[in-house]
């Protein structure tokens, strides 16, 4: 479950520590925090991870509020582990992320490194970046820096001041699939690809299926990227919204796509959200620059046709190497 915590209670009721409880009781022992800066509310994080022992914590962070002192309590919980987000070497991440952002993340590695503390990266691979991520010389920086997982994001243009020209394009979105899963075979970090790893999962996880997206204002929608919901937590229940007709629509239409390398409703099926938000009657949760679900979805259209054959060539090799079994290997 992926969690958005807003920086402070005045005058709302923040992160809800009980969303946990309800999650635990339904099978639900990961939970990830999103922002913004997560660590803002880091002594709330800590009291999570000791009050739910039981369950694992992580956060997309920046890595500029990691220090000693934080560091010791995450060594002291033991329940949680940062990913911290890097846009490749220190142009593009100083670029995106303000200018010094860089040196800091790599003061963070190296304390985490230092006291033993398990940590990993987030990547957003984009048409500017695609071959510096993917790359062999990133790869193993980020190892010798400590990192021991890394998860990796293709730009999505969501919201009405996106960019799609920054959308990866069909050929640096296969060189990240090869990439991967050939470092997968020779680097020791464990890697996600929260797109390109369809084919290990059964498509897409969203909608309730293996995770879900709650925002700072507490609204439960079914993906990180897409931004229309039906649910509060101030209202309902999670299994309630997990039963609502937005989280349904996803029950009842995954996978998406026959092909596992296709996974997405936006970014590789553009016009399956479309019709699951109208027909559910969600809205959209950018409260402060409406988008509608085909405003969203129609800023996918070429990239998902651009990408359908290069896909479908991928799935049936995939399948191919499975059937065959002759070096005794999955080389996915």
């Amino acid at each position: 479950m992926v969690l958005r915590p807003v920086k402070s209670r005045a005058g709302r009721d923040g992160l809800q520590f009980n969303i946990v409880n309800q999650g635990v009781e339904l099978g639900t022992y990961v939970y990830l925090f999103t922002g913004g800066e997560p660590l803002v509310r880091k002594k709330d994080i800590i009291r999570l991870c000791e009050e739910h022992q039981d369950c694992v914590f992580s956060t997309f962070t920046n890595g500029t509020l990691i220090d000693e002192a934080f560091a010791d309590e995450m060594l002291r919980v033991q329940n949680f582990m940062p990913a911290i987000s890097i846009e490749g070497f220190e142009e593009a991440t100083d670029g995106r992320r303000g200018e010094g952002t860089y040196e800091k993340i790599l003061n963070a590695m190296s304390i985490l490194k230092k006291k033993k503390l398990p940590f990993g990266i987030s990547c957003c691979y984009t048409s500017d970046n695609a071959e510096v991520i993917g790359s062999e010389e990133y790869f193993d920086y980020m190892i010798e820096l400590g990192a021991k997982f890394a998860w990796f994001f293709t730009y999505m243009p969501v919201g009405k001041g996106a960019v799609p020209e920054l959308m990866a394009t069909a050929k640096q979105r296969e060189m990240m699939y090869h990439k991967i899963r050939e470092y997968r075979q020779t680097k020791p970090i464990f890697t996600v690809d929260f797109w390109n790893d369809g084919e290990y999962v059964g498509g897409c996880i969203a909608g309730g299926r293996s995770y879900c997206h709650i925002n700072a204002n507490g609204d439960i929608e079914p993906c990180a990227f897409i931004h229309y919901s039906d649910s509060n937590i101030r209202e309902k229940t999670l299994l309630e919204a997990y039963r609502s007709p937005l989280f349904m629509g996803y029950h009842d239409n995954q996978p998406w796509n026959d092909n596992m390398l296709r996974p997405c409703p936006v970014l590789d099926n553009p016009g399956r959200l479309t019709e699951i938000v109208d027909k559910s009657g969600a809205i959209s949760t950018d409260y402060q620059n409406l988008e509608t679900a085909k405003e969203f979805s129609d800023k996918c259209v070429l990239t998902a046709a651009k990408w359908k054959p290069v896909a479908e060539r991928l799935w049936s090799e995939s399948n191919r190497c499975m059937a065959c079994g002759k070096c005794g290997t999955d080389s996915r």
